[in-house]
C-alpha cells in the first residue's frame, strides 16, 4: 500500500514471525543462545518464556532458518493441546512411521526406536512446542517419560517449551516437580526497553529498505515504544497503521500527530474529544459562577475537577448549578465518518490499491475509511490484497 510512497522493498512492521527481520535484544539473544546450546549438548528440555508479543516465535523460526537440516531432525507442535496418547501418535507420523498399535507402550518402544535409529546415523531430534501453555497437564507429566528415552550418555530427544508467563505456575503443580527438575535451560523474554525499542524499529525500516529511511520523527518513535509498553508486536501494529495513516495524508514523515491520532484510534489513549468536553463544562461553570456572583460554589466546583476527571459528562454535569446544566449531544459514530446515504461501486484494476481507490472516492484516506470501506466489503480481509477485476462498494455522504 505504501511502500513506494516511501521507498521501501516490502512492508517492515508485519505481525507475522518473519527471521529476516529478526532483532536481538538481550533476552532474544539470550533465548537464541540457550536453544543452540541445549540442543547441540543434548541437555534434554529448555524453556523459553515470555509474554504474548514478546518474539518467543520469531526466536524459534531463527533457530529453525540456521540449522544443518542433515544433523537436526525438527518436529514443530503448533498445536499443543494435545493428549499424551495423540502426542506418540504425532511424533511417529512426523518420522514417516505408521503406529503400530494404539497402545500408549507400544507406541512409545516403537518411538524409542526410530530415535535410536536417527542416533546411529548422527542426527539429533529436536521437539518444539509452542504456545505450552495450553499443553494439558497429563500430558506435560508423561513427557517426562520421553525424556528417559537416551543412551548411557546422550538424550535421544530434545524439547524446547516456548509459553506464556503462566506456564511456570502450572509447573510448580506437585505432579509435575519431576518434569520442572529436568529442565536443563531457561531463558526469559521481556519487554524492549526504551532505547532497545527506538533501535528494533530502526532495524526493521532498515531492513526493509536499502538504506535506513528517516520516515518517523524522533517524538513519535519514543511515543510508539512507551505506548506499546516495548511489546514488538505493539510496536508493528502501531507502525504499520501510522505509516498508512501518513500515507493517506500524503505526509513523507509520520509526526507525533498522526502517532496519537492511531492510538486513540485503537483506545490505548483517552479520545481527545473527551478532554475538550471536560473542559468545556468546568469552563461553563467558572462563567456562569462568575456571572452569578456563585464564586463559592464555582471555586468548590474548581477544586473538584481532579475528582470528576474520569467520570461520564451526565455525572459531571450533575454537581453542576441549575443553570450550568450540560446537554449531551450524541457523538459523530467513530468508525462512520461519511454518513451512509448511498453508495458506488468500482471494478479493481491493475495495480489499484484499497488506499488509492479510497483516495479517489473520497479525496482523503485514513484508517477510518478504510474501516469502513472493509465493513461494507466482508470479503476484504487483507487491506493490502484485493482481486483484479473484483468489485468495492464505496459509501457515499450525503451529498456526493
Amino acid at each position: 500500500m505504501y511502500l513506494q510512497f516511501f521507498n521501501l522493498k516490502k512492508e517492515p512492521f508485519q505481525v507475522t514471525p518473519d527471521p529476516s527481520f529478526l532483532y536481538l535484544s538481550r533476552g532474544h539473544e539470550q533465548a537464541l543462545a540457550s536453544i543452540i546450546y541445549g540442543v547441540e549438548k543434548r541437555k534434554g528440555f529448555v524453556l523459553i518464556i515470555g509474554a504474548v508479543g514478546v518474539g518467543k516465535t520469531t526466536i524459534l523460526r531463527a533457530y529453525l532458518e540456521k540449522v544443518e537440516k542433515d544433523k537436526l531432525k525438527t518436529v514443530y507442535l503448533f498445536n499443543s493441546n494435545i493428549s499424551y496418547n495423540n502426542l506418540l501418535k504425532f511424533l511417529l507420523r512426523e518420522f514417516g512411521r505408521v503406529p503400530e498399535s494404539d497402545d500408549t507402550c507400544d507406541m512409545f518402544y516403537q518411538l524409542n526406536e526410530v530415535l535410536l535409529n536417527e542416533y546411529k546415523q548422527g542426527r539429533n531430534v529436536l521437539l518444539l512446542i509452542d504456545e505450552a501453555q495450553n499443553m494439558p497437564v497429563d500430558t506435560l507429566e508423561n513427557l517426562r517419560m520421553l525424556s528417559n528415552l537416551e543412551t548411557s550418555n546422550e538424550k535421544l530427544l530434545q524439547i524446547v517449551f516456548s509459553a506464556q508467563p503462566e506456564f511456570e505456575k502450572t509447573m510448580n503443580l506437585e505432579e509435575l516437580q519431576q518434569l520442572k527438575q529436568r529442565v536443563a535451560l531457561k531463558a526469559v523474554i521481556s519487554a524492549l526497553s526504551q532505547e532497545e525499542g527506538l533501535t528494533y524499529i530502526r532495524h526493521r525500516l532498515k531492513t526493509a529498505a536499502d538504506k535506513e529511511p528517516v520516515i518517523f520523527t524522533p517524538y513519535a518513535l519514543k511515543e510508539i515504544v512507551s505506548v506499546a509498553k516495548g511489546i514488538p508486536r505493539v510496536i508493528n501494529v502501531l507502525c504499520d497503521n501510522s505509516l498508512i495513516t501518513a500515507f493517506g495524508y500524503g505526509k513523507q514523515k509520520v509526526g507525533l500527530g498522526v502517532v496519537k491520532e492511531i492510538t486513540r484510534d485503537f483506545g490505548m489513549q483517552k479520545p481527545l474529544y473527551l478532554r475538550w468536553r471536560l473542559a468545556l463544562v468546568v469552563g461553563v461553570a467558572i462563567a456562569i459562577g462568575a456571572l452569578f456572583g456563585l464564586s463559592g460554589k464555582t471555586s468548590a466546583l474548581f477544586r473538584a475537577r481532579s475528582s470528576v476527571a474520569n467520570q461520564p459528562l451526565s455525572h459531571v454535569s450533575a454537581h453542576l448549578p441549575i443553570r450550568a446544566q450540560v446537554v449531551s449531544v450524541p457523538e459523530k459514530d467513530q468508525d462512520d465518518p461519511v454518513r451512509e446515504q448511498a453508495r458506488v461501486t468500482r471494478k479493481v484494476s491493475k495495480g489499484d490499491t484499497l488506499a488509492k481507490l479510497i483516495k479517489d472516492v473520497y479525496g482523503y484516506v485514513n484508517p477510518q475509511t478504510i474501516r469502513m470501506v472493509k465493513k461494507a466489503n466482508p470479503r476484504i480481509n487483507n487491506e493490502n490484497l484485493i482481486v483484479e477485476g473484483g468489485e468495492i462498494v464505496f459509501p457515499m455522504k450525503k451529498g456526493n
